[in-house]
């Protein structure tokens, strides 16, 4: 279990930001398109989508991203649910993510289906389309103990500047072993100690425009040649 639920503040009365970490859950400029651009383009997303698809993520903050991903697996049409798998350290209380998901109108059914369910502790649930699997603790004890592999993953931490502990060689390692052949990652930092780690691990890592302005994030694919 969590050590705590997240602390949250709110700037400009709308936008959360982690007290712990100082850092804001999402792009003040669009959070759904920043989800949209950074997590489900950076990973090729929905072209890549199949029967038994499994995303994983570091990181699951408001659910954001998970919402974007089922939204489109929803649109594409896939046969079976999409699996997603989150390991998050300081999950939101309910109030507080619904507050959040709702500057997201757009998603509102869904995250008004995804809250009914919510709490802040280790949860797996089934929703139309959906395998929510929301793993709760400290991600370098608790992704070495996962048995899953994931297709794609979202790695959506806070700063590695202001959350290292979840940039670290060793739990990048980890994330490469649980990749599954020629898996991909996406993330929107591009901190050169994050992509040295990542290639170390195994991925094949490629620096790209940002999203909404920001310089450069950061893609690959897991070399299995290696």
């Amino acid at each position: 279990m969590a050590d705590q639920t997240a602390e949250i503040t709110w700037r400009d009365d709308r936008l959360p930001v982690s007290v712990k970490f100082d850092d804001p859950y999402y792009s003040k400029d669009d959070g759904l398109a920043e989800a949209r651009f950074v997590f489900l383009k950076g990973n090729d997303l929905p072209a890549r989508f199949q029967p038994g698809f499994h995303i994983a993520e570091l990181g699951f903050g408001t659910g954001l991203n998970m919402l974007a991903a089922w939204k489109v697996w929803l649109d594409a049409g896939i046969d079976g649910p999409l699996l997603f798998t989150s390991f998050e350290a300081y999950p939101m209380a309910q109030t507080d993510m619904a507050r959040a998901l709702g500057s997201f109108p757009e998603l509102a059914g869904m995250a008004e289906q995804f809250l009914s369910n919510w709490s802040p502790g280790d949860m797996h649930v089934e929703m139309p389309g959906l395998l929510l699997n929301v793993i709760v603790g400290d991600a370098r004890q608790t992704l070495a103990n996962w048995n899953g592999h994931a297709d794609a993953w979202f790695l959506d931490g806070f700063a590695p500047a202001r959350n290292p502990e979840l940039w670290e060689p060793g739990l990048l390692g980890n994330v490469a072993g649980h990749t599954t052949p020629n898996g991909t990652f996406s993330t929107y930092t591009a901190a050169g100690a994050v992509r040295r780690a990542l290639s170390d691990s195994g991925f094949q890592v490629e620096r790209i425009a940002g999203f909404a302005g920001k310089r450069h994030m950061t893609i690959g694919r897991l070399d299995t040649v290696k």
